[in-house]
């Protein structure tokens, strides 16, 4: 009895199994109708970019694209080593030109600034008539016995007789004469030969150390003029066109002088 049960309930099992089925594949399609199916298709590329390291050489932007400010940045361009050594050497060589030009114009301004001087030179030549050094005629100053006694006494009282005669640049005769022509004869008449001018008379003879110890028939005299001593702080001197010879004082002479004597 319990053999048969068994059976029996097994095949209602399977009865119960092949009856519910065909229910859970209905169940199943029915599911099916909620599902959405979608389908999409791509074009066949036959070629493909294979340079990924190429730079894009340009891009399109919509013109109301906003990229943060990046789209109005102004990038500054840069130069190569090349760029800017041919830069500075351009720089150089302008330079080196503006130099040599200035060096042109200052070498001409020069010459054209020599030219003018002897130029003008050239002209005062021409216009200035050439002194002469002996004097036109003059009336003879009466002559003056000169003493026999040589000394520096006698040459001082020789001196002081021609007071009042001319001045005359140039002259060396009682005639006429400057400082250094009058200086000159006097000691002529004496046999004492001197130089012309003022500044050489100031090297002749022996240096007197001071007017204390300067003597009569002493030569005083600088660049500028020259006398002879007669004492006490006075000399005797060819002065200027309008005083002539003068005894005078040292003040004459506008700075220092020298005291040289020769006898």
């Amino acid at each position: 009895m319990k053999r048969a049960i068994s059976i029996t309930t097994a095949a209602a099992l399977a009865a119960s199994l092949l009856v519910g089925a065909p229910a859970a594949v209905a169940d199943d399609a029915a599911s099916s109708s909620n599902y959405v199916v979608s389908t999409r298709s791509f074009p066949k590329v036959n070629t493909a970019k294979t340079n990924f390291f190429a730079e894009a050489t340009s891009t399109n932007v919509d013109e109301d694209s906003n990229w943060g400010g990046l789209e109005s940045m102004n990038v500054p361009q840069t130069k190569s080593t090349a760029e800017k050594e041919a830069e500075q050497k351009a720089k150089e060589e302008e330079e080196a030109r503006k130099q040599a030009e200035a060096e042109a114009a200052r070498q001409q301004a020069e010459a054209a600034a020599r030219e003018q001087a002897e130029a003008a030179a050239s002209r005062s030549q021409e216009r200035e008539p050439v002194v002469e050094e002996a004097p036109a005629a003059q009336p003879e100053t009466p002559s003056v016995p000169v003493p026999t006694s040589k000394n520096g006494q006698a040459i001082a009282d020789f001196a002081s007789k021609y007071v009042g005669a001319p001045y005359v640049a140039g002259g060396t005769t009682p005639a006429g004469w400057d400082c250094s022509g009058f200086v000159m004869w006097v000691f002529g008449q004496f046999g004492i030969s001197l130089p012309r001018t003022s500044g050489a008379q100031a090297t002749v003879g022996t240096a007197v150390p001071s007017l204390a110890q300067a003597q009569p028939g002493d030569i005083i005299a600088n660049g500028m003029h020259a006398a002879i001593y007669v004492g006490n702080g006075m000399v005797v001197n060819a002065l200027n066109p309008a005083q002539g010879t003068q005894i005078t004082s040292l003040a004459v002479f506008s700075g220092g002088y020298s005291i040289r004597r020769v006898l």
